[in-house]
C-alpha cells in the first residue's frame, strides 16, 4: 500500500534524510521505509522561506511511476502527413504509432546535431541560416531555448502523459515532482534525438530540409503537399505544427485562399539582471544557498488599459539571438539544467490586439507589425544580429547609456534609446511597468540590468481557425492547424498536448 501526505519545511530540512524519515515515520509508522518525492515547490513570499512537499512511502519498494507505453510497428499503416519536428510534431507522431497510424514528418531545418552548427554561427559571423536557427529545425524553439515545462494546462492527465513520455525517453524524473519543471538547453538534445529515432525504427519516417512550399486543394480537402519546390506528396490527413515563427506559412495559406485570422500577441524587450540580485530579492536576502535553486520571478501590470507582464523567466540564463530571418533581431532566453550562469533574464512584454491598428481586421495586420519592430530594431543597432540595448533606469529616465556591464547576448549589443525604437505605446507602457514592478521588486529597477529589444516571438500573431471538436480547419477539413503556430498553445507540453489531440481527432473520424 503507498502512502501519501504532505507537509511544508524548511529547505535545509528538504534535504536532510533523517528528518524526512522522521516525517514518514510520525506520519505513517517506522514501517513505511521506502519513500519518494511526488511533488514539490517553494513558498519564499515570507522570510521564513518554506518547501511545500508531497511524499509517497510504503512498506515495500514504490513501483515505477511511469507506466508502460504500447507502440506499434506502422509501416503498413495508413498514413499521418506532419509539418514540423517541434513538440507537437514529435509528440503527435508519438501518439500515431500508439494508435496504428504511420506518421510522416517533414521538417524544414536540420537535425539537432547539425542545427547547432548554425546556432555558433548566428553569433560568430552574425548570419542566420534561414532555415536552420534558434526557431527553426527538430525540437523545434525549445530546443536550444530552454525545455521549459511549465503550463496552464487544467488537464492534469495529459499534462501527466507528456511529462511520463519525456521521462521514457531519457528526461530526469524530477521532470514529474517539481512545480515549475524543466530539462534544460544541454540536455534537451538528446532526448528529441531518442524519440526521432524510435519513431523510425517503428516505421515512421522523419525528413529534414523539407520545407512546406505548395498546397493542392481539392475541394474542400488537401489533395497533395509540395516540398522543396519539386516534391509532390499525396495525403489523407495533415496537421500543420510549424511554430509561431513560420511566417512563410502563414502567407501561404493567405495566397491559397485558406482562412486566418489575426491575433493577440505580446511585444516588448528582454531585461538581464545579475542572478545574485534576483535571489537577494526573492530569497529576502539569501545568497549563495546550497539549499535553494536560482530564484525567478513572475510580474504583471495593468497599464494604460493592457498587460504588461514578465515572460519566458530565465534563472541563471543567456540572452539568445533568435530572429529568423537576416535583417532582422530578436531576443529570448533559455538556462541549461543547472541555471548556474550569473545573469537572469525574462521578456517584459506589453499585450498586444488587432484593434490597435487601423485596419484590424488584415489577417497579417499583427505579424506585419512583429517583422516592422524586429526590421527597426535591427537597422537602430547597425546590422548584423547586434541588439539594441539601454540600461534598465536608463531606459525608464529616457537617457541613453554611456556603457554597459556584461552582457549574455554574445553577438553583441549596442547603446541605443530604445524609447525611439520601439512603438510609442510600447516603450510608454513598459516604462510605467518597469517602474510599477520596482515597487513590488524594490531594486529591480537598476541600473546594472540591461534592457535588449525586441522580445518579439512570444505567440503566434495569427490564429489558423478550426472546429472547436473536430480540430479541423473550418474550412479545409483534412488539415489540422495544431499548436502554437496556429495559435493554439503556449510551450512545449501544451503544444506536445495539442498535437496528440490532434491525432485523436484524426483516428476518432
Amino acid at each position: 500500500m503507498i502512502h501519501t501526505f504532505s507537509f511544508a519545511c524548511s529547505p535545509e530540512e528538504a534535504q536532510n534524510e533523517a528528518f524526512i524519515q522522521q516525517q514518514i515515520a510520525a506520519e505513517c509508522g517506522p514501517q513505511f521505509v521506502h519513500y519518494r518525492w511526488k511533488k514539490r515547490s517553494i513558498d519564499a513570499r515570507s522570510r521564513n522561506i518554506k518547501i511545500n512537499a508531497t511524499l509517497e512511502c510504503s512498506e515495500s519498494p514504490l513501483p515505477s511511476r511511469i507506466r508502460s507505453f504500447t507502440f506499434n510497428n506502422v509501416i503498413q499503416c495508413p498514413e499521418i502527413h506532419i509539418i514540423g519536428a517541434g513538440p507537437a510534431g514529435l509528440f503527435a507522431a508519438l501518439f500515431a504509432l500508439m494508435n496504428g497510424r504511420k506518421p510522416v514528418i517533414f521538417e524544414r531545418g536540420k537535425d539537432v546535431r547539425l542545427r547547432r552548427r548554425d546556432l555558433a554561427q548566428i553569433g560568430r559571423l552574425q548570419t542566420i541560416n534561414e532555415e536552420s536557427n534558434y526557431c527553426f529545425g527538430e525540437g523545434g524553439a525549445g530546443t536550444y531555448s530552454d525545455g521549459k515545462l511549465y503550463t496552464r494546462s487544467k488537464k492534469r492527465g495529459e499534462v501527466q502523459l507528456v511529462l511520463e513520455l519525456l521521462v521514457h525517453f531519457g528526461a530526469d524524473e524530477n521532470i514529474l515532482v517539481d512545480a515549475h519543471p524543466h530539462i534544460g538547453t544541454n540536455k534537451l538534445p538528446k532526448i528529441i534525438e531518442n524519440i526521432r529515432e524510435f519513431i523510425r525504427a517503428k516505421g515512421g519516417e522523419v525528413h529534414f530540409d523539407s520545407k512546406l512550399t505548395g498546397l493542392r486543394r481539392k475541394g474542400r480537402a488537401l489533395s497533395h503537399l509540395e516540398i522543396n519546390k519539386s516534391l509532390i506528396v499525396p495525403v489523407n490527413q495533415v496537421i500543420l505544427a510549424t511554430g509561431h515563427s513560420a511566417r512563410d506559412v502563414f502567407y501561404l495559406l493567405h495566397q491559397a485562399g485558406i482562412q486566418i485570422l489575426p491575433k493577440p500577441f505580446a511585444l516588448g524587450v528582454r531585461v538581464e539582471h545579475a542572478q545574485e540580485l534576483i535571489d537577494r530579492l526573492q530569497y529576502h536576502g539569501r545568497l549563495n544557498d546550497e539549499f535553494l535553486p536560482p530564484a525567478s520571478y513572475s510580474l504583471v501590470e495593468q497599464v494604460d488599459g493592457k498587460g504588461v507582464y514578465s515572460f519566458c523567466m530565465c534563472p541563471g540564463g543567456i540572452i539568445a539571438p533568435c530572429a529568423t530571418r537576416n535583417g532582422e533581431v530578436v531576443t529570448n532566453g533559455w538556462s541549461p539544467s543547472k541555471r548556474n550562469n550569473p545573469y537572469a533574464n525574462s521578456g517584459i512584454v506589453v499585450a498586444i490586439e488587432p484593434s490597435d491598428f487601423e485596419n484590424p481586421l488584415d489577417p497579417l495586420v499583427c505579424l506585419k507589425f512583429q517583422e516592422s519592430v524586429e526590421r527597426a530594431c535591427h537597422d537602430a543597432a547597425g546590422n548584423h544580429q547586434h541588439a539594441p540595448a539601454q540600461r534598465l533606469k536608463d531606459f525608464v529616465d529616457g537617457k541613453k547609456s554611456d556603457s554597459f556591464p556584461r552582457s549574455s547576448y554574445t553577438p553583441g549589443i549596442v547603446s541605443v534609446r530604445l524609447d525611439q525604437v520601439l512603438p510609442r505605446f510600447v516603450a510608454d507602457r513598459l516604462q510605467k511597468a518597469f517602474r510599477a514592478f520596482n515597487q513590488k521588486m524594490p531594486g529591480f529597477l537598476t541600473n546594472d540590468a540591461v534592457v535588449h529589444a525586441p522580445e518579439s516571438r512570444t505567440s503566434s500573431p495569427v490564429l489558423i481557425p478550426r472546429d472547436r471538436e473536430r480540430l479541423h480547419h473550418v474550412e479545409v477539413r483534412n488539415l489540422y492547424p495544431c499548436a502554437e503556430g496556429a495559435g493554439y498553445a503556449g510551450g512545449i507540453v501544451s503544444a506536445a498536448i495539442d498535437g496528440m489531440n490532434c491525432v485523436e481527432a484524426i483516428i476518432s473520424q
